[in-house]
């Protein structure tokens, strides 16, 4: 007799793009912030966050489950908020 056995995984994140990165520092840009205080992780997740960290940078994390245009239209008064532009 065969036994099948069914292993569930949670599904690998989601790579950030370089043409998303670029799209995330061109809307930075447009705020006046710095991009040296900016950090984008090169995995998206859900959902995707704006936060400041304790260093004082920014961190932009892409959701994976939102379609890149519009999380980005969403996160932009986040960035906006949480960088005090």
């Amino acid at each position: 007799m065969l036994e099948c056995v069914l292993i569930m995984t949670t599904p690998l994140p989601k790579d950030v793009t370089f043409a998303q990165i670029t799209r995330i520092l061109e809307l930075t840009d447009e705020l006046e912030l710095d991009r040296e205080w900016i950090e984008i992780p090169l995995a998206a997740a859900s959902p995707g966050t704006v936060r400041k960290l304790p260093n004082g940078k920014i961190e932009i994390v892409v959701d994976a489950d939102v379609p890149f245009e519009d999380w980005l239209t969403a996160a932009r008064p986040r960035i906006q908020q949480v960088s005090g532009s």
